[in-house]
């Protein structure tokens, strides 16, 4: 999800877990806007802070949640006084298969063992999952990029503006200054 957050402007975003255990995925990188440094802060349902960060350009995280209830993800843009911030950011809370224990004839728990299918599912799962990090990454660095260069760019137009400029009051300056050594007062030997 891409958002924009307002200067001096704190934005919460909740997510509700209905069983202990549960792995949260938190991304978030700012797209746009200052310098591209946002403050964050999870915040767990007894009101604990799981993760806090400030001044961060992106960051992904996952955590076990703990807790069943209402965790909240805020962004603060209390540091700026003017400047928007564009975050894209992603809240996943990752459903996890755990193996079921099934008792034996003496009583004791045995783990199930998974097929391959199951296995080769699993792993596809999570190299998918590294593939949409890494491109959320590279599009978050090619964002970053292009504000460098559309900056680099006006810089340099008005750099060359000012010394064209400076160029041709220099030539005026010069024609005017060679003409008066030319000039002749009218009567004066």
């Amino acid at each position: 999800m891409t958002y924009s957050v307002a200067a001096n402007e704190k934005a919460c975003f909740y997510v509700m877990t209905d069983k202990p255990g549960k792995k949260i995925g938190f991304y978030f990188a700012v797209q746009q806007g200052g310098s591209f440094d946002i403050d964050y802060e999870v915040v767990g349902p007894r009101d604990d802070v799981i993760l806090e960060g400030q001044q961060e350009k992106q960051a992904d995280y996952v955590f076990t949640a703990n807790d069943v209830g209402e965790y909240s993800f805020c962004f603060t843009n209390e540091m700026s006084t003017f400047a928007e911030k564009l975050i894209d950011f992603e809240i996943l809370v990752e459903h996890e298969v755990r193996p079921e224990f099934q008792k034996d004839a003496s009583g004791k728990e045995q783990p199930q063992t998974l097929t391959e299918m199951e296995e080769t599912i699993f792993r596809l799962s999570g190299d998918l999952t590294n593939i949409a990090r890494t491109q959320r990454y590279f599009r978050t660095r090619e964002n970053r990029n292009a504000a460098t260069v559309a900056s680099t760019e006006s810089r340099m137009f008005w750099f060359s503006l000012l010394e064209s400029l400076a160029i041709i009051s220099m030539a005026v300056l010069q024609t005017l200054v060679i003409k008066s050594f030319f000039n002749v007062k009218k009567g004066g030997v």
